[in-house]
């Protein structure tokens, strides 16, 4: 037993590792910073990286001593990209939001308790907001996409994941239970979910969930941009945006799931 947990806890830290990374593309990411990201010891993480990057997980630039992800991430990605991929399916209603509302727009995945941010498309409008970009990641409830995600989950899952309350340390009272227990309610009385400049002081989010066929929040897009951008009148334009891609991004995402089910025999 002792082994195993062992072994479990090698490919927990193994992930941390290739998340940090993963995190920092396309610029690498130096043995330090990894560290920092993960919470491991120095010596830990370089043996990680550098173990990762013997099976072709991670590759190093010894010039500048960064570290990035592999060639046999791209081969695997490339296989599981028929199960998971979104951006054929959602790429004409990030475009569309981008092109319609002058914002930034998004297309996030949920892994775990976390989104990632995985297609971004500038709109026309000069101010923008820098927050969200390709590989981010934010805890649920955090940016406008995890808000909308964390909104729709079965209530039970909901509580585990606020019970922790785990958010305030690095984000503050503004992400404690009670507040996101409020902007969850607010969310699922709008349908789409508002994050007034909670990260970053002038810069306001919206989003809005995409579902599987099982009916659950896996992915959302999203919208950013300056405060003023998100005045309250205008707000509910927006949100019917977002609400209507979404709405169609889940059709499609249905409609492929179904083809890709073989038939029962």
């Amino acid at each position: 037993m002792a082994v195993a947990l062992q072994g479990a806890q090698m490919i927990a830290r193994a992930g941390l590792v290739l998340r940090a990374v993963s995190a920092r593309m396309p610029g690498g990411v130096s043995t330090a910073e990894v560290a920092r990201d993960t919470g491991l010891a120095r010596p830990t993480a370089h043996r990680l990286l550098a173990s990762l990057a013997a099976e072709g997980f991670l590759d190093l630039d010894s010039a500048r001593g960064r570290w990035f992800l592999g060639p046999e991430l791209f081969l695997m990605g490339s296989l599981a990209a028929e199960r998971y991929d979104m951006t054929d399916l959602a790429r004409d209603s990030v475009e569309y939001l981008a092109r319609e509302t002058g914002e930034s727009a998004f297309l996030s995945a949920r892994r775990g308790y976390e989104t990632v941010c995985v297609t971004r498309v500038e709109g026309s409008f000069p101010v923008r907001s820098h927050v969200l970009y390709e590989g981010v990641r934010f805890p649920l409830g955090v940016a406008s996409a995890g808000l909308a995600i964390v909104s729709f989950l079965p209530p039970a899952e909901i509580d585990t994941y606020l019970a922790a309350d785990s958010l305030v340390a690095r984000w503050g009272e503004s992400h404690s239970a009670a507040a996101l227990r409020k902007r969850i309610a607010d969310t699922r009385s709008l349908g789409y979910a508002v994050n007034p400049a909670l990260l970053v002081e002038g810069s306001w989010g919206m989003g809005a969930a995409i579902f599987d066929s099982s009916g659950r929040p896996i992915w959302a897009l999203s919208l950013t941009g300056i405060e003023s951008r998100f005045a309250p009148h205008r707000r509910p334009q927006l949100g019917k945006l977002l609400l209507e891609q979404a709405h169609l991004v889940t059709r499609r995402l249905t409609t492929r799931a179904t083809a890709l089910t073989p038939p029962r025999r």
